[in-house]
């Protein structure tokens, strides 16, 4: 396990993207182009949105989806590695020939595949659950700046997830997403919500732009433990960078000791018990 930074900060870059659906190689340069740009500001970390080389193609999937040491994920790999930082971001797994997962991967500077994050809860919505299969476990990074829970978009609303990382020792949780108008204001409420909640940093890194059926808001943002928004984006391609101060998950969960005043064992229903 690697072993706990002494840092107190970390630098941040959200590379909120208008994502040209079915067309890896025009968002493979916008990557490039914005990871470069990342280095440049000093950012450890760059987060990238939810299925960011091709969109929601699903009904082409077996065109673009690779294992991950091949495809975007080679290139995602190769990139991190060029600018010496971490790489997050998801797209399109191949788990067999004709199925495929919605898969979330952070690469370290060396290009070493830390981890990776298949999507467990489909969006109907956006016939997820039609083209992809769901992923059974729910993922921990170990970063040198502590664990950091992994999520995709529709996975928000889903608070005992997001309360499982938080138990498990995460101080963050890494969140890219393509989510529509009209839920702004869904967007913004969850975001809050599970990192006050949880106590936690929440990085979340949202589309632009349209894919014909949908609209995305961007508005990309980290939200701290307090629930205080440190940074936020409009609704056009930008990157965003921010520095947060790693110690103040402790400060928070010292002020307000929500886990040490969890009581489990009152939580669920003992048989023939009325529910209400």
């Amino acid at each position: 396990m690697m072993e706990e930074s002494t840092a107190s900060s970390l630098t941040l870059a959200l590379g909120q993207m208008n994502i040209a659906l079915g067309d890896p190689e025009t968002n493979l340069d916008t990557v490039r182009r914005l990871t470069a740009e990342a280095a440049a500001r000093g950012a450890q970390v760059v987060l990238f949105p939810e299925l960011w080389g091709t969109g929601y193609d699903l009904t082409h999937a077996s065109r673009y989806a690779s294992s991950l040491d091949e495809g975007l994920f080679a290139e995602t790999a190769a990139l991190a590695r060029r600018h010496g930082l971490y790489l997050i971001g998801s797209n399109l797994e191949r788990l067999a020939p004709e199925r495929f997962a919605n898969t979330l991967t952070v690469f370290s500077p060396r290009g070493e595949l830390l981890a990776s994050y298949a999507k467990v809860h489909l969006f109907r919505l956006m016939d997820e659950h039609h083209h992809l299969s769901p992923g059974e476990r729910l993922v921990v990074a170990d970063l040198p700046w502590g664990k950091a829970g992994l999520a995709i978009c529709y996975d928000l609303r889903f608070p005992e997830m997001f309360r499982a990382y938080a138990l498990a020792g995460a101080k963050m949780v890494f969140l890219p997403a393509e989510w529509p108008h009209p839920r702004l204001s869904h967007w913004r409420t969850l975001l809050r919500a599970r990192a006050i909640e949880n106590q936690m940093f929440v990085v979340a890194c949202n589309r632009v732009g349209s894919d014909g059926r949908n609209e995305f808001f961007g508005h990309s943002c980290v939200i701290d433990p307090w629930g205080e928004t440190l940074v936020e984006a409009a609704e056009e391609e930008t990157l965003l960078t921010v520095t947060i101060p790693l110690d103040e998950v402790e400060r928070v969960r010292a002020k307000i000791p929500v886990f040490g005043d969890r009581r489990p064992e009152v939580y669920t229903w003992s048989e023939g018990e009325k529910q209400v």
